[in-house]
């Protein structure tokens, strides 16, 4: 039976001081990056699909403030203002759905949920990663195979009531909304809600007491109900009360070589295992100075038992130096192989820089607009297909060639 598969979304809380590494990574602004399996060369594939544009998020937040869009009043200057929501599933549910083009689809349409529970205006950036190299995958299908998943950096935004207060002159408008703040507040946007049945009753724990829905697995409920009504398929939900996490590209890479130091003390403990079974035929430097007992006229005596060890250590020895040396021959012509591969490949290299700088014009116009661009060549490749269609091809004429004259055997005769 084949791995379930489930779709993920969980948020997490950014400051403003602290959101600026998160944007860099989100943004791809490094040269360089701690997660070693981001692969730069692909990154122009990332399908942005909400940009601040050349400013910050620290900025972009500064203008919607001096808007009148969002405010932070009465927030610390250490509190979260920032939600980045990330939205997964597993890599191997789109490698079997379609690959890069089933992921964009699938993520503009999270994308869209997103808009649902922040409210468009109050998201700052949705990026979709198809740059970040997946081990465990690549390992298993021996070929490079990609992780996508969606970043979007947002504002937990609540509508606040402000009231008149006693102050104003006006008794009338007294205890009645003066105005509504679009407040910044994480911990209001997130609230639990109260657990009920399907039929409407409150649902009550062994002490009597109301239970609550988790506001994240409220939001894992909806994700998961939103992208099912709008198609997609193939997956579950992700596992209630699971307090599983995504292991990052360190912890995996831990974990591995965990494992193979495992496989490699039992291999260690094997050969142990076996040396001892087969100490009849090998023997220590040791036990081999000591094997012979050198005589009064200066020659040596060896028992049955080391003569048989010592010639059975000779056939050895001379099989592995033939082994060795035939290693070392195949190992001359695989260096020259890898020379001359290496040397192909620095040219790909260079022709595969000379091909992206051609594109470049293009590939930042289909990471700018990618439906855009999909629509302009759509329209292109259309258009040479109809040119085809109507070329009329005029026939090869055939050469003719002349025909040979038989001539009968009297006439060859006659002269």
């Amino acid at each position: 039976m084949g791995k379930e598969n489930f779709c993920v979304a969980r948020v997490q809380t950014r400051t403003r001081m602290s959101v600026g590494k998160f944007e860099r990574h989100i943004e791809r602004k490094n040269e360089n990056y701690a997660n070693m399996n981001v692969d730069l060369s692909r990154s122009y594939m990332n399908v942005s699909f909400k940009s601040c544009g050349n400013l910050t998020y620290n900025e972009y937040l500064d203008k919607m403030i001096s808007n009148g869009t969002v405010s932070l009043k009465g927030l610390k200057p250490d509190a979260n203002v920032f939600d980045e929501m990330i939205m997964d599933v597993n890599t191997e549910y789109f490698e079997k759905s379609g690959g890069y083009e089933y992921a964009c689809r699938f993520y503009e349409e999270a994308f869209h949920f997103a808009e649902k529970v922040y409210g468009k205006q109050n998201i700052i950036s949705a990026v979709m990663h198809a740059d970040e190299l997946n081990v465990a995958m690549t390992e298993k299908y021996n070929e490079p195979i990609y992780h996508y998943h969606l970043h979007v950096m947002a504002l937990p935004v609540v509508d606040k009531e402000v009231k008149w207060t006693k102050r104003c002159k006006d008794p009338e408008l007294v205890g009645t909304v003066k105005e509504i703040i679009h407040q910044v507040s994480h911990s209001k946007k997130w609230r639990s809600e109260k657990a009920i049945d399907e039929n409407g009753n409150p649902i009550l724990n062994s002490n009597g007491n109301q239970t609550y829905h988790t506001s994240y697995s409220i939001l894992q409920d909806k994700f998961f109900e939103h992208m099912q009504n709008a198609g997609f398929t193939g997956f579950t939900r992700g596992e209630r009360g699971s307090t599983v996490k995504n292991l990052t590209s360190l912890e995996y890479k831990i974990k591995q070589d965990e494992k193979r130091l495992s496989e490699l003390s039992e291999k260690i403990n094997n050969e142990e295992v076996r040396y001892e079974c087969n100490h009849d035929t090998f023997m220590t430097f040791t036990e081999i100075e000591s094997s012979g007992k050198k005589s009064l006229t200066g020659k040596y005596t060896l028992s049955a038992e080391n003569y048989e060890k010592l010639t059975s250590l000779a056939k050895r020895t001379y099989s592995a130096l033939s082994d060795m040396k035939r290693l070392q021959d195949e190992n001359i012509k695989l260096k020259s192989k890898i020379w001359a591969l290496q040397h192909e490949i620095s040219q790909l290299r260079h022709s595969l820089s000379e091909l992206t700088e051609k594109c470049r014009p293009y590939l930042e116009a289909l990471k700018a607009a990618p439906k855009t661009m999909k629509e302009v060549i759509d329209n292109i490749l259309e258009r040479f297909k109809k040119q085809e269609n109507n070329i009329e091809y005029e026939p090869i004429p055939q050469k003719h060639t002349p025909k040979r004259i038989k001539r009968s055997k009297d006439k060859e005769l006659e002269r």
